[in-house]
């Protein structure tokens, strides 16, 4: 008997028992997550500040969009510097240190509304597989256009119909790349803009209006950490976490 038939039938058998398994199916084992281990973790803090004097905000004319300018006055948001020279709306991240941990994504989607003809808020950060959801809380007709550069993040350009009372017209996105200050941009309204940072890691943070910041979870260790604002480019710093331990890391721009 040949020997194709032979495992033919041998096969045949096997199945009559339980089944005949095939080699190198290319299936492979799902990814085991790291999970925080909080009675360890540390913390990064500190401020982002901008040393000059800040351009001055630019007024923005809404008039071609009569449905823009029922709202109060807007401004240019590129240089969100407090009165103390805090720099707010920069995104802080961890590059490097965290070896092979993987860690699962939130369900939970990270929230872009369109209100007052702005997105809101101007920056956020999302990990690898969380959901962004934009939502059109306007009277008017937006746009929601983006043009990742990171293969595997695919471009968004989608309409959302006017808010109608209670009802707002919503869609959600994923990114499978982690890519940093990916422009959002509205067809309709070219002033609109705000900027997602896709990480590969949930240890992230966005300055606040007084350029506070803080990353928390972290495992004890050495880090590069990146300041990333949407202006003047990134900044990058080593910092060591120490176990239950937090420490101040400042960035000046």
């Amino acid at each position: 008997m040949k020997p194709g038939r032979w495992s033919v039938i041998a096969c045949a058998m096997l199945v009559a028992v339980g089944g005949c398994k095939k080699e190198n199916s290319g299936t492979g084992s799902a990814p085991v997550f790291t999970t925080i281990d909080w009675s360890t973790a540390g913390a990064i803090q500190g401020t982002v500040h901008y040393s000059k004097t800040p351009p001055k905000p630019v007024e923005i004319d809404m008039n071609q969009d009569p449905a823009c300018t029922l709202g109060p006055t807007l401004y240019s948001e590129q240089y969100a510097v407090s009165n103390g020279g805090g720099f707010g709306n920069v995104f802080i991240s961890i590059k490097d240190g965290l070896g092979n941990k993987v860690y699962a994504a939130p369900n939970t989607p990270v929230d872009i509304d369109q209100k007052g003809c702005r997105y809101v808020p101007h920056v956020v950060g999302v990990m690898v597989g969380q959901p962004v959801r934009f939502t059109n809380s306007d009277p008017t007709m937006h746009n929601v256009h983006m043009v990742p550069t990171v293969a595997g993040n695919q471009a968004v350009d989608i309409s959302q119909a006017p808010a109608n009372g209670q009802n707002q017209n919503q869609d959600e996105r994923t990114f499978k790349s982690a890519e940093l200050m990916m422009s959002v941009r509205c067809n309709n309204h070219p002033w609109m803009q705000a900027f997602i940072n896709v990480s590969a890691n949930p240890f992230f943070a966005v300055s606040d209006a007084s350029g506070r910041f803080m990353i928390k979870g972290l495992p004890p260790g050495t880090y590069t950490v990146v300041a990333d604002q949407e202006q003047l480019g990134q900044q990058t710093a080593t910092v060591t976490v120490p176990a239950k331990g937090t420490v101040t890391q400042d960035f000046t721009y």
